[in-house]
């Protein structure tokens, strides 16, 4: 692999991670634009680095691509926590989860898709995190009344 198409891979995958990171970032979460961005990297790097044994006898460069999935859901495993009834960071741990998946995919050059799945994360986090605190609002108000 040559140095700029390294470069533009881990640059993108940089990018990607940041841009997911923003939504996170914003609302205060735990994990959010530096983890994003290093986690989308580090995933960008081992695909990378397995693709250097493309073709070599007894090498599947896929198993790397599983132990990426595999190792992203101990980081994600450590932002969920239960606070009595209610669980929280698990969308965190899925946005950490996606974030890998756009390195892999900025690794695999797949460029347009990493660009899509990007806009995808962050809609949903954004639009679909408005909706909720206004059903949880909706809720809390219901509850209110019942009391």
């Amino acid at each position: 692999m040559e140095l700029a198409e390294f470069s533009l891979s881990i640059g993108l995958a940089a990018m990607a991670g940041l841009f997911i990171g923003i939504e996170r970032e914003f609302t205060g979460k735990s994990a959010g634009l530096k983890t994003n961005a290093l986690v989308a990297l580090g995933a960008c790097v081992f695909i990378l680095l397995s693709m250097q044994f493309r073709g070599e006898e007894f090498v599947d460069i896929t198993r790397v691509l599983g132990q990426v999935v595999t190792g992203i859901g101990f980081i994600g495993a450590g932002t969920i926590l239960q606070h009595g009834k209610n669980v929280k960071g698990l969308t965190t741990a899925a946005t950490i989860w996606c974030s890998a998946g756009a390195g892999c995919l900025a690794a695999l050059q797949m460029y347009a898709e990493l660009l899509i799945i990007c806009v995808i994360i962050v809609v949903i986090n954004i639009f679909f995190g408005m909706l909720e605190k206004k059903l949880i609002r909706g809720n809390r108000k219901k509850d209110d009344k019942k009391e």
